[in-house]
């Protein structure tokens, strides 16, 4: 991992998190948490999926496994991916859908390529983010939505088009429900273009998914796949010369501590081994019609 604090009016920090191979060469990139920033708003993880071309017959293949005290949310920029959960959901996702799955107390599930797309092969590349729950939430019922392009709001002003995936933000309010204030939206900004992060969030960041951008009237600029921390309260304006694609994410930090293990995160330690305990002992809810499962790390 890369860290760097540019000389940048409202700029904190900027990071470029390392890859990881999962083997068949797709790769991932984990933003957060990390040493530096463990979460920004109630986001607590970020990955990077992708990009990867599996040939046919390949795929992803994300074995069932658990989770507590958050939701995942899944976006596309290329590709399918097939969520099956323990709620017997079984839903597949394209470019600018948005599954928002709650884990609440427990859930399972299994993310994998389809056997449509297996078949024939194709690219992959996506972004999965976890947004704690805030801790009167923590252990509310799991719950999951598919929300379809079409039913995403969008706006576009000054070269930048503003997918909003999630939250509040410029007037818009997405469709999708979420337990605390945030905001997740896709940023594809035009060559030339540009946008104003305002500070109506206390806490935000930006994910340069593909391309460059630059902080107005500002030298240096920020390349693809860093994670970019505004300092709070900060208004700024960011520019592309070439076109990118941006991820902006944020909201409203919590007052307690948030404590994470593997896929489970809790307000509280002792909510962590219980859920160890009950992955072990095969007390969490099975996802029908798959029988293979991801061990406990030891």
């Amino acid at each position: 991992m890369t860290i760097r604090t540019p000389d940048v009016p409202g700029i904190e920090f900027a990071l470029l998190p390392p890859v990881r191979d999962l083997g068949e060469g797709f790769k991932v990139r984990r933003a957060l948490p990390s040493a530096h920033r463990r979460m920004v708003g109630p986001f607590i993880f970020f990955d990077q999926m992708g990009p990867a071309t599996f040939a046919g017959g390949e795929g992803l293949d994300v074995r069932p496994h658990p989770h507590i005290g958050l939701a995942t949310v899944t976006y596309l920029v290329e590709g399918e991916i097939l969520h099956r959960d323990s709620l017997g959901s079984v839903q597949a996702i394209r470019p600018g859908e948005v599954n928002w799955m709650t884990a609440g107390r427990g859930i399972t599930h299994s993310e994998r390529t389809g056997p449509e797309m297996r078949s024939s092969g194709g690219p992959l590349f996506g972004l999965q983010a976890w947004v704690a729950l805030p801790t009167h939430a923590e252990e509310t019922d799991p719950a999951f939505a598919h929300h379809k392009a079409d039913e995403i709001p969008t706006g576009e002003v000054d070269g930048t088009r503003l997918t909003l995936i999630a939250g509040q933000v410029d007037g818009l309010t997405s469709p999708v429900k979420t337990l605390s204030d945030l905001v997740y939206a896709e940023l594809v900004i035009a060559p030339g273009g540009r946008y104003r992060v305002a500070a109506e969030h206390v806490e935000r960041a930006l994910y340069v998914v593909s391309g460059e951008i630059s902080v107005g009237g500002q030298t240096g600029g920020f390349a693809t796949s860093e994670l970019i921390v505004l300092k709070p309260g900060a208004e700024v304006v960011i520019e592309s010369t070439t076109g990118a694609r941006v991820m902006l994410m944020g909201g409203e930090p919590f007052p307690e501590k948030r404590h994470i293990f593997w896929n489970f995160v809790s307000s509280r330690p002792d909510r962590l081994e219980q859920a160890k305990a009950d992955w072990k002992e095969d007390r969490f809810a099975h996802v029908p019609e798959e029988h293979e499962f991801i061990p406990l790390p030891e």
